[in-house]
């Protein structure tokens, strides 16, 4: 018993430096984001892009295509900013000769990410605002949201499992510097098996099951049905709980992949390889 009170005594201190770190990482990333023209670009500029693009082919097809246009570039613009600022979080400080402390501080580097994924998010929140305003506008939509307090519960839910996911795909970026060129690559995959756009049944039968391991995909169905007034407690529940238990899985197999990758780049000495 008393062992174990000094084990649960030695977590809290190491739990308050890990949320210290956190809160470090997100607070430099997000002061030195919103003077980055290319974040200012794709939280403000991408999601008007896609979203003019939409609305214009949508036009005078009714208000339930305006939301679901608005949510959906909204989200685009969302992902597109995650993918990059996880990514990024690991190429700047290579760049700058910081990745190799960085990754021998206590605290576990997937940590330091999900500070910076942090600090990206609310840059991104951006994104659904844009959209909404230009919609109502520009176009003359009346973009209201039929079910406030769950259209909020469900962006919360999914805008956690949005930074899982974009952990998941971090360490590739510790791997290979090169990995980096291919990013543009990896946008629009998700933007299309994940509906943000149009609805993923007009895709392939097949591409279904790929849809549904996308806790994106959820959200955006969440969201959609929300600002509709068609989403019911019942699909609240059920599904918040899904995407939660997606981010569960996603951050634990981050955890392992970083892990995993940065033993190998250690005993490979191309952790700083430019």
């Amino acid at each position: 018993m008393y062992g174990s009170r000094l084990t649960l005594g030695g977590l809290q201190p190491m739990l308050l430096k890990h949320l210290r770190a956190i809160f470090a990482a997100f607070k430099m990333n997000f002061l030195s984001l919103v003077l980055d023209g290319f974040f200012i670009f794709a939280t403000l500029l991408m999601p008007l892009i896609y979203a003019i693009i939409a609305f214009g082919i949508l036009r005078d097809k009714g208000a339930n295509y305006g939301i679901f246009v608005a949510v959906g570039s909204g989200l685009a613009g969302l992902w597109t900013t995650l993918l990059f600022g996880s990514g990024n979080a690991i190429t700047t400080e290579r760049w700058t000769g910081t990745l190799e402390l960085i990754a021998a501080t206590p605290t576990p580097m997937w940590m330091i990410v999900f500070g910076k994924s942090l600090g990206v998010l609310l840059q991104s929140l951006l994104s659904m605002v844009v959209s909404y305003l230009l919609g109502w506008l520009v176009f003359g939509y009346p973009l209201t949201i039929a079910q406030p307090l769950e259209f909020f519960i469900a962006l919360f839910v999914g805008l956690l499992s949005f930074i899982a996911f974009g952990l998941v795909l971090a360490p590739a970026f510790l791997l290979n510097p090169q990995v980096q060129q291919f990013q543009n690559a990896l946008e629009y995959p998700v933007y299309i098996l994940c509906g943000f756009l149009f609805p993923i049944a007009l895709l392939p039968f097949w591409t279904t099951p790929f849809s549904y391991i996308l806790s994106p995909y959820w959200t955006a169905n969440m969201l959609q049905a929300a600002a509709g007034g068609t989403l019911t407690r019942e699909q609240l529940v059920l599904e918040s709980v899904y995407v939660l238990a997606l981010g569960v899985l996603y951050v634990l197999l981050a955890a392992i992949l970083f892990r995993v990758v940065l033993k190998k780049v250690r005993v490979d000495a191309t952790l700083g390889l430019q």
